[in-house]
């Protein structure tokens, strides 16, 4: 289930990542062209997929431990995402 709420808080962070003004963003896929002409619907999917990734480590681990692993996860994945996407590194 931790395997599962890292991957959602990937996928979450990455799309609202995409939607921001102030990033580097290269456009290598199709994924991330239509991330970027269609901000709207990128922030609520990115917005999905973190409460979901919050959800499910709640009901897995207690209310308290469930926020703090979300929470060191968002931090963690949030800045390998800053740091290796202008390297295009995958």
């Amino acid at each position: 289930m931790t395997f599962l709420a890292t991957i959602l808080v990937l996928i979450g962070f990455y799309s609202l990542y995409y939607t921001s003004k102030k990033a580097v963003l290269h456009y290598d896929n199709t994924l991330e062209l239509w991330m970027k002409q269609n901000p709207k619907y990128s922030k609520r999917i990115g917005l999905f997929f973190l409460i979901t990734a919050y959800s499910f480590l709640v009901f897995s681990n207690a209310l308290g431990t469930g926020t703090l692993i979300f929470f060191i996860q968002l931090m963690t994945i949030g800045s390998l995402v800053i740091i290796l996407r202008p390297l295009k590194k995958r």
